[in-house]
C-alpha cells in the first residue's frame, strides 16, 4: 500500500514534470478516461445481463454430405 510520504514525494515529481498550469488539465483527461472505462465497463455488464441465462449459445449448423443418406447406417 501507498503511505502519504510516497504520494506526496510523486505529486512533487509530477509537479516538477509538468508545472502547476499542466496539472488542471491532465486532472481532466484522467477524469474523462476513468468515466468513458466505467461506461464500457456498465454497457457491458448490461449486454450480458440481457441474454438469457437458460438459453444456451446458438451453434453454427452442420454442413451435411449429400452422399450421407442415413448418418447411423454403416456402408
Amino acid at each position: 500500500m501507498i503511505g502519504y510520504q510516497e504520494l506526496i514525494i510523486i505529486f512533487l515529481i509530477v509537479l516538477l514534470l509538468f508545472g502547476g498550469s499542466k496539472i488542471p488539465e491532465l486532472a481532466r483527461g484522467l477524469g474523462k478516461g476513468i468515466r468513458e472505462f466505467k461506461k464500457a465497463k456498465d454497457d457491458i455488464r448490461d449486454a450480458i445481463e440481457k441474454e438469457e441465462p437458460g438459453k444456451p449459445a446458438e451453434k453454427p449448423a452442420e454442413k451435411k454430405d449429400p452422399k450421407d443418406k442415413d448418418p447411423g447406417k454403416i456402408a
